[in-house]
């Protein structure tokens, strides 16, 4: 990993560093030719729940570390129930992908939203959602985009872990409401698991009843002609997005889905980076 040429006070690009190291191992089993068949098997589990848990994925020491320079960047509440009132976030944050996104999104998709969320003691469970339920086409429907939710702790029944509804990624466009009723699942996992799923899963972060914070990073990806929910375009400056690798600067926007639906100026707007 190759250090930034320099930091902002905020610490932003240190966090960028960090993002990027944790999420460079979910890519490592895409450069290395991961077995078909385990992949095969994920994606049997996402497309009949919605979800699929994968234990243990990296190093409990890695998230330490990541723990560890993340934490002084947590340093505001959240703004409404849905932020909510005693979580945390970092918007912003620059990661990459898994290689279940090959089999679920079109080439050239995009990254949508990227947070690290620490969920303090006493937060109230998170009103249950869909990630692309913003986009305006009724349902039922294939997903428009899949994320990721690395536990960076322990994700407990009591400490706040992601809670979803099995399969509710085929309803039409009726809503949970409090999820009362519904078969909810928590997703328990070691620190160092992610937890993938599809867009149109409703889910939402669990109540932490615990004595100690619970800790994630979470990115969501889209499809290459969707817009994404941050503009990175704007929100990262193109000389942060020149020190990024190609691959991240396409998923941020610097690419296209041909033949028409990105360009600059009748070009790829990769070429902007290139100057």
């Amino acid at each position: 990993m190759k250090e930034r040429a320099y930091i902002n006070p905020d610490g932003s690009v240190k966090a960028e560093i960090i993002a990027e190291q944790q999420a460079s191992l979910a890519m490592s089993a895409q450069r290395h030719n991961v077995d078909p068949k385990l992949v095969d098997a994920l994606m049997e589990e996402v497309n009949k729940h919605g979800y699929v848990i994968i234990p243990n994925l990296v190093s409990r020491e890695l998230m330490n570390n990541i723990k560890a320079e993340i934490t002084p960047l947590l340093t505001h509440d959240g703004r409404n129930e849905f932020e909510g009132h005693k979580t945390r976030r970092i918007y912003s944050v620059i990661e990459k992908t898994l290689a279940l996104l090959d089999r679920v999104l079109l080439p050239n998709y995009l990254l949508s939203q990227l947070q690290a969320i620490n969920i303090l003691p006493g937060e109230t469970s998170q009103p249950l959602h869909c990630d692309d339920g913003f986009y305006p086409i009724p349902r039922p429907r294939k997903p428009f985009s899949a994320a990721t939710i690395w536990a960076i702790d322990d994700f407990t029944a009591d400490n706040g872990a992601t809670v979803a509804i099995p399969d509710s990624h085929l309803w039409g466009d009726e809503h949970p409401g409090d999820g009362s009723g519904f078969n909810l699942v928590s997703a328990v996992m070691p620190a160092g698991s992610v937890l993938f799923f599809l867009g149109t899963l409703w889910h939402g972060g669990g109540a932490n009843h615990s004595n100690g914070a619970r800790m994630a990073a979470t990115a969501q990806y889209c499809e290459p002609w969707a817009r994404q929910q941050e503009n990175y375009s704007l929100a990262i400056s193109r000389e942060r997005a020149k020190l990024c690798s190609e691959k991240i600067q396409k998923m941020l926007g610097y690419s296209m889905f041909f033949p028409f639906i990105g360009f600059v100026n009748g070009r790829d707007p990769i070429r902007l980076l290139k100057d």
